[in-house]
Parts: structure tokens; sequence; C-alpha cells
């Protein structure tokens, strides 16, 4: 039989998250689409349904990521030559490239918390839509032939906007706003796309960790 939680007892378990390195940043709006945002969290932003109900549930669909780039990215910024400047299919592949690693860890975190990800939706079926924005790479890498190497000290920035809905009605349950830069050690290091995606992989990492303790802090922590 299907057990009930009160929506509060999710927003304790967000509220519990710890994702270090992320501090919380209460400016924003206090609601968006009728979610109400919960205050003290260690995220960016929590918003949640007021007086929903989350139902237990015994699998999850999770819908394919979208990529949004920043709005002031230059694929072709930085002085790059014309064989190292990226075109349309570069860009396309970037973001396609990240929207699979998004897929691929979302969906070994889940599996390894026990929860099976299925593709239609059911009453006892959440569903997960994950999509990152605000994309900017600071040195995009095409892998060109040559010895060119580019120094930051930054690799660039990304926002994740995550939404829990029920499957069935569509109705969202909860949106998760969370930013995250990558290396930030203010030294000048090599930029490359080996780099760049070991670190969208570290911070992707860190979602979907935080998605899984949120889920088992509802639905495994006991009625």
């Amino acid at each position: 039989m299907s057990r009930k939680y009160h929506v509060l007892s999710f927003a304790a378990a967000l509220v519990a998250l710890a994702l270090t390195g992320c501090a919380s940043n209460q400016r924003g709006p206090s609601e968006w689409d009728g979610l109400v945002r919960q205050p003290n969290t260690r995220l960016d932003a929590v918003f949640l349904a007021p007086d929903a109900e989350i139902p237990s549930y015994a699998d999850i669909i999770l819908a394919p990521a979208a990529v949004q780039l920043a709005r002031n990215w230059d694929p072709t910024r930085g002085g790059r030559s014309n064989s190292r400047r990226l075109d349309t299919a570069d860009v396309v592949a970037i973001k396609d490239g990240l929207a699979t690693l998004v897929d691929d860890i979302f969906r070994e975190e889940l599996t390894a918390g026990g929860y099976q990800i299925v593709t239609e939706p059911g009453p006892d079926t959440l569903l997960v839509v994950p999509a990152i924005i605000d994309l900017f790479i600071a040195a995009p890498d095409t892998m060109s032939a040559g010895r060119t190497r580019t120094y930051t000290a930054n690799s660039g920035r990304m926002t994740l906007v995550l939404e829990v809905r029920d499957s069935v009605t569509g109705e969202t349950l909860a949106r998760i706003v969370d930013g995250r830069s990558g290396r930030t050690s203010g030294f000048m290091t090599v930029t490359n796309r080996v780099t760049n995606t070991a670190d969208a992989r570290r911070n992707i990492r860190i979602w979907a960790q935080a998605l899984r303790t949120m889920l088992d802090s509802v639905y495994k922590g006991g009625a």
C-alpha cells in the first residue's frame, strides 16, 4: 500500500542536504510558479509546493537533460585561431555531451541507491527533470592538432535547475536551483577538454548525490 508523506518531510530532507562548497543564497523571489521558497538551505534555492503530499514510490522517470549556454558566452573569444574556433557542430556536441553526462551520472547514483529507472508514468513513480543553464566554458577545446595550451584560473560555471514532479498529474512538487563553478584555485592551470569534463563530472556527481540523499531521507528515513 502506498504511504504518503506531507511536503514538510520533503522540505526537512532538502534543508538537511550538505552540499560542500555551495553557499546559501537567499536573494531572489519568494515564490516561483506557485512554489514557495524554503529558507536556510545549503542549496542556492529550493521551492516546494505548499500543502502537497508526496506518495511513496518504487520507480523514477529521468527526463533527458536540457542544456542552455550562458548568454554572454562567445565560442570565438580569447583570440582563438580559425583552426580552433568552435562551429555550430562543436557547440551542439558540447551540449549533447553534457546532457549525456547528466543522464549517466544521475542514473548511476539513483540505481546505486536502489531506485529503478523506468520510462512509463505510474501512481508510485516520480518524474525527475534536470536542466543545465548558464553554461559558461572558459576555454572550450576542440582537441585540434598542435601543442597550444590554454591556462585559466577557473574553467567555467553552470547552474542546475531540477524539478521533481508527479509522473501522472505532472504537478511540480519541488524545484531546486544550484549554481557551481569549476576549478577556483586562483592559480593559472592548463584547461582543455579533459579538465573541463572532469570539472563538469564532479559537479554533476554532487547534484546526483544530493538528489539521492534527498530521496533517501524522505522515503527510507522512516514512516
